[in-house]
């Protein structure tokens, strides 16, 4: 397996809320992370930075994250502690109030691969040369596009198209949506909405089927492309692929 991640500021903030990890244990087994944190200056990138930590502890603790029911029960043990340590973080802190964050992870081993996402951070996998998306945003604009109410089209540059319905740090309780998919793939990808409110997904597919360059040379041009682009928003990518796959 070859593996790359890296968060970048963007073009037009001033610093980055984003945070993001890959792990890995002596079995073989994967947890991919991003995080994309919102409350402005010291207090976004605390949120993503106690996701992502909790993450690293949690997985660090343990030898093996064991069966998919195990990593399942994993996933929602994980987000309820980190929401929780968000509004414990908080109250001892009300500057920070109003502080959150979206989340994607994917854990990937020999038996089995899930994703997980809260807000609108997204998970992506790679198979047959195709990109295919596997999380569902959980923003105001995509409930409009399920319920009827506006089209693909139009939802691509609504105004409120960044509305949050699910974040951790503002719903409680909370539950991520999980998704267990065929480990059969080329490659997992995830990203914060800075990659994929600049690129859309035949770009991104473009850019990763390139077999001239490195997965580390591909995931430094989506930045580069979305930064060209505007990069608007602070940009994080996590990658695992199959290195033949690559």
């Amino acid at each position: 397996m070859e593996t790359y991640f890296l968060t970048d500021t963007g073009k037009v903030r001033t610093h980055n809320e984003d945070s993001v990890t890959i792990l890995k244990n002596s079995h073989g087994e994967y947890v991919l992370a991003v995080a994309d944190g919102m409350g402005g200056h010291k207090a976004g990138e605390v949120a993503s930075s106690i996701a992502i930590d909790h993450i690293t502890s949690k997985f660090n603790k343990n030898d093996s994250i064991g069966s998919n029911a195990d990593a399942i029960n994993w996933i929602r043990d994980v987000v309820n502690e980190i929401n929780d340590s968000i509004f414990e973080h908080t109250k001892k802190h009300p500057e920070s109030k109003g502080m959150g964050t979206t989340l994607v992870m994917a854990i990937y081993t020999k038996d089995f691969l899930l994703f997980a996402n809260i807000g609108d951070s997204s998970g992506f996998v790679m198979k047959d040369k195709k990109l295919y998306k596997v999380t569902h945003d959980h923003t105001l604009v995509n409930l409009l596009v399920k319920s009827g109410e506006l089209t693909e089209e139009e939802a691509v540059n609504h105004p409120r198209k960044n509305i949050l319905m699910r974040a951790l740090g503002a719903n409680n309780p909370i539950s991520a949506d999980i998704f267990e998919v065929d480990k059969d793939v080329d490659g997992i990808i995830l990203s914060s909405d800075g990659l994929t409110s600049m690129l859309n997904q035949d770009q991104i597919e473009r850019v990763l089927l390139n077999e001239a360059n490195t997965l580390e040379e591909k995931v430094i041009k989506l930045v580069r492309k979305s930064n060209l682009r505007g990069g608007t928003d602070n940009i994080s990518i996590a990658c695992l692929f199959n290195e033949e796959g690559r």
